[in-house]
Order: structure tokens, then C-alpha cells, then sequence
């Protein structure tokens, strides 16, 4: 690869950063992505994991980018079946801070401000005749139901980057972007691996998709000024035993008029969030701390019988989110979620594509904006394709899951029922490829923690790009959770040795050959 040239170079292997390889390889660019981490290693893992229309936003007039989200939300759910779902939320009505009216005018823009055909529409509900009025305090007599839907936020990373690199592009995590130029009507960059070994590529064009470091990147490694600029809002969510055991999620409202979810999450828990923070440090070392962790605490239990406390908090992430920046919004949660992207391409020199704000229910919209930019200002005839195209896994008949499933475990009955369901989840019609030609558990391989076995370990490697524990763990999969703690740290050291032997055997193998 050394001093290879490519049509374009993108930073960053966050959702923007993959849409926008994916995007690009899919119009017949030459591609490379380089990441400094992992994939999804930051905010695109540590979202509330919706892809949703934004109902909040109607209060701050934002009509526009919720009309482009809840469009993109029948997009994506047929795309990838497999990862994203339908999910029904129950909203309680709290007649102290907003209107019945309202609530109802609000639901009713949310049903018919883009052509609804996958999701029911929203109705209100007597919380004594409705199986999610049960776990609620007593005061709470009447609510609404309304849809959007859920999404495994780290994994669809992965299948876009995945679909990129089948589209022909190359894709290096661990790798990080240390300074590019522009010189004789290209960029010419040199990125250093993990190793501390450099590569000099070069590239016609550049899309600066880092994220939470797209300011920092474009002063330091670019070199370039940016008319546009983010605020850094940390975002921390709490894990905790199932609080509920029907299937709907919460949405609350807050007496400091903030919303916090709460959603069934991995069969046995309950997932809690979000705050929304200024962040001043750095977005790699982002965790939650005491306060938000009891601001979370308190608004669960001013909503449920069932009381909880810091202590009964099993798991939490967190992650920064670069909002665009806009002087007149002080409260972080009035930030708008849409995007700029901003195009730097004087006369004569190489373009370069800074990508400011965006959540991930537009990543396949902002993807298809950027390279239509791009193609324009290399001039090059490259039309649309993404929207109807279904990402790794999700070529699935009818986009029904719950058929694809009953036929996935009739074909492999010898499979457990919650383990042909994760993994029919986690891949779609690619989980025969994880499974290969196994029959039986023990031809699996080794058992590392409950239900993963040598087998999908394997295969996360070889394919999507694994490296350690932590990938396995965390973002491919959320199997950290599933394994005691007392336990986690040995397993988490079984699995970075395999990978360490897998990875020598490999790097023996390419020596012999070559």
C-alpha cells in the first residue's frame, strides 16, 4: 500500500465515517478508511441505540430534520432487519409539565410528517388496562403509545464498513492520520499503524469524518481553518436488572424538560439514558460520573414503583457528541442533531470534506450528501444507490425478521434457541457463515463466555475487524454484560491471548507464502 493513490480518503470510522466509504466504494471510488481505534470505538457505540424521527425536536421547531429522520427510519429498517427493529414507546402523561394537547398534536405531526408504511401509528392508552402501566406508580392514570425503532448502534458500523470494503475499499482501524498535504493537485498523507510504522498514501480527495475530533483534525493534521465549529455534549447511559417484562420502552419527561428512555436491553436488563453535558476534556477518556448517575437513578423512580439506587447499576457507558454549534441555544439538549457539511476545494487543489453535528438515524443521508459533493468537485459521474440497498445481513425476504428466524433455527435445531437467536440477530442471513459447516455445539470450538464460541470468534476477526476483547465484548456484541464479574477479567484474558496466537499464526502463514 505504500505510496498507493486513492479517489478518496476518509477519517474517522464512526457511522459517518463508514457511510460515507460505503457510500463512495459503492460508486466505483477507491477507497480507504483509517481509523485511529477501533470501529465505533466512541460516540457511534455509545448512543441510546434508537433510530427515531426525534420527537423531542418538534419542541424546538426542528420540523425539518425530524420529516429527514423519520424518512430515513423506513429506510433502515428495511436495510438491516436483522440489527434494527421496531420498537413500541409508552410516553406517561404528567399533566404538570406538558399538555394533553399537546402530547397529541406532537404524535400526530411525528405519525404523518413522512410516509409511515412499517411502524403503527400512536394512540393514547389507560395505563390499568395496558401491561405497561403496571410497573409505574399509581398517580400515572392515562399515556401514548407511539413507534420508532431500535438498532444495535456499534454493529451497523461494522456492516457499513463491511460493505464498503466488498465494494472494493480498504479499511485500517488502528491507524491513525498524522498529517496531510496538498501538493500537485492531490493529497498526500501519512498515517502510522498501531506498530508505529507510517504509510504514505496518497488521495484525491478527503473527507474528515473524526467525529468529536473533526475540529482538532482539520487545525493540527490538516492544516486547515473551519467556518463551522461543535460543542462537545457527553451523553452517559446506565445498565441495570430488567425493571419491566413486557416489551415497550419508556420515554419520560423530566421536570428540567430533558427525556430519558428507558428500554429493554439485552433480554435481562434495562437501559437508562441520556444526560446531556458541556464536555471540555478529552472524548477518549469520557465516563459517566456520581451525578449523573443519581440524575438518572432519581428519574426512573419518580416514574416507577420499583426504586433503584447507584448500587443496582450493573453496567454504563458514555460518549460525546459534536452538535453543531449555535450561540443562541445555552441548554445542550436544544442543540440541533442535523449536520453541515463543509467543502474546502480552491481552484486547482484537492478537496477536502469536513463533516460537523449528525446522529446516526441520518448517517446513510449524510453519507450520500457528502459523496454527491465529492463527485461533483472531482467530476465524477457517480449516481445514488444506498436506499434500497440492504447492508451485510439484512437481505432478509420482506425485511421479516421473525420468519427468518424460524427458518434460520429449523435448519440448525441443534443450535440453542437463545443462541440461533443472538446470532441470527447479530448477522442476518450471514450468521451460516459464522457457523460455517459445524453441526453440533462442540464443532463450535471452544466455549470462551456464554454462548460465544471459536467459531464467531473467528469470524469476528477475520472479517469484521476484531482485535481484542474489548471489540468482542463491547461492540461487536454486548456478551460482557452476559458473564459474571467476578469472571469478566479472566475471559476478557482468554480471548486477547487467542487473538494474539490467531494473529502470529496468520502473520507465520503470510511470510511462508510470500
Amino acid at each position: 500500500m505504500q505510496g498507493s493513490k486513492y479517489d478518496l480518503l476518509v477519517i474517522g470510522g464512526g457511522i459517518n465515517g463508514a457511510g460515507i466509504a460505503r457510500d463512495a466504494a459503492g460508486r466505483g471510488l477507491s477507497v480507504l478508511l483509517c481509523e485511529q481505534d477501533d470501529l465505533a470505538a466512541h460516540t457511534s457505540s455509545a448512543s441510546t441505540k434508537l433510530i427515531h424521527g426525534g420527537l423531542r425536536y418538534l419542541e424546538y421547531n426542528e420540523f425539518g430534520l425530524v420529516r429527514k429522520a423519520l424518512r430515513e427510519r423506513e429506510t433502515l429498517l428495511r436495510a438491516a432487519p436483522h440489527i434494527i427493529r421496531p420498537l413500541r414507546f409508552v410516553m406517561p402523561h404528567m399533566p404538570d409539565l406538558r399538555p394533553a394537547w399537546m402530547i397529541r398534536a406532537g404524535l400526530f405531526l411525528y405519525d404523518h410528517l413522512a410516509r409511515r408504511e412499517l411502524l403503527p401509528g400512536s394512540r393514547g392508552i389507560v395505563m390499568r388496562q395496558h401491561a405497561a402501566g403496571a410497573p409505574l406508580v399509581d398517580s400515572i392514570k392515562r399515556g401514548f403509545v407511539y413507534s420508532d425503532g431500535w438498532v444495535d448502534d456499534a454493529r451497523l458500523v461494522v456492516l457499513n464498513a463491511l460493505d464498503a470494503q466488498e465494494h472494493g475499499a480498504t479499511i485500517l482501524t488502528r491507524t491513525k492520520l498524522v498529517n496531510a498535504v496538498r501538493a500537485s493537485g492531490e493529497w498526500r498523507a501519512q498515517l502510522r499503524r498501531a506498530d508505529g510504522s507510517t504509510l504514505d498514501v496518497r488521495a484525491a480527495a478527503i473527507a474528515n469524518a473524526a467525529g468529536p475530533w473533526v475540529g482538532e483534525l482539520l487545525k493540527g493534521a490538516l492544516g486547515r481553518p473551519a467556518s463551522h465549529s461543535v460543542r462537545l455534549v457527553k451523553g452517559s447511559h446506565i445498565v441495570t436488572r430488567r425493571l419491566f417484562e413486557h416489551d415497550h420502552a419508556y420515554i419520560f419527561q423530566n421536570p428540567d424538560k430533558r427525556i430519558i428512555f428507558a428500554i429493554p436491553y439485552e433480554h435481562d436488563y434495562t437501559l437508562i439514558g441520556t444526560t446531556d453535558l458541556e464536555y471540555g476534556g478529552d472524548p477518549s477518556q469520557v465516563a459517566i460520573d456520581a451525578s449523573e448517575t443519581q440524575y438518572l437513578c432519581d428519574s426512573i423512580n419518580r416514574y416507577f414503583k420499583q426504586k433503584i439506587s447507584p448500587a443496582d447499576v450493573r453496567w454504563t457507558y458514555s460518549g460525546v457528541r459534536p452538535l453543531l454549534e449555535d450561540e443562541n441555544a445555552d441548554n445542550p439538549s436544544a442543540l440541533t442533531r442535523d449536520y453541515s457539511l463543509e467543502l474546502d476545494a480552491p481552484a486547482g487543489e484537492a478537496p477536502l470534506l469536513s463533516v460537523f453535528g449528525g446522529k446516526i438515524t441520518t448517517f446513510r443521508k449524510l453519507a450520500e450528501q457528502a459523496v454527491d459533493t465529492l463527485a461533483e468537485a472531482l467530476q465524477r459521474n457517480a449516481p445514488v444507490w444506498t436506499v434500497g440497498a440492504p447492508l451485510p445481513g439484512g437481505d432478509i425476504a420482506h425485511a421479516n425478521f421473525e420468519r427468518f428466524l424460524a427458518e434460520f433455527h429449523r435448519q440448525h435445531a441443534w443450535l440453542p434457541a437463545a443462541l440461533a437467536h443472538r446470532l441470527a440477530r447479530a448477522y442476518g442471513t450471514r450468521a451460516h457463515r459464522v457457523i460455517g459447516n459445524a453441526r453440533s455445539l462442540a464443532e463450535l470450538g471452544r466455549e470462551f463466555a456464554p454462548g460465544l464460541y471459536e467459531a464467531e470468534l473467528s469470524y469476528l476477526c477475520n472479517t469484521e475487524w476484531a482485535r481484542s476483547a474489548q471489540d468482542v465484548l463491547w461492540r461487536r456484541s454486548k456478551l460482557g454484560l452476559h458473564v459474571e464479574p467476578g469472571t469478566l477479567e479472566q475471559v476478557a484474558r482468554d480471548i486477547d491471548i487467542w487473538i494474539a496466537h490467531a494473529s502470529a499464526r496468520d502473520k507465520a502463514r503470510n511470510e511462508v507464502a510470500n
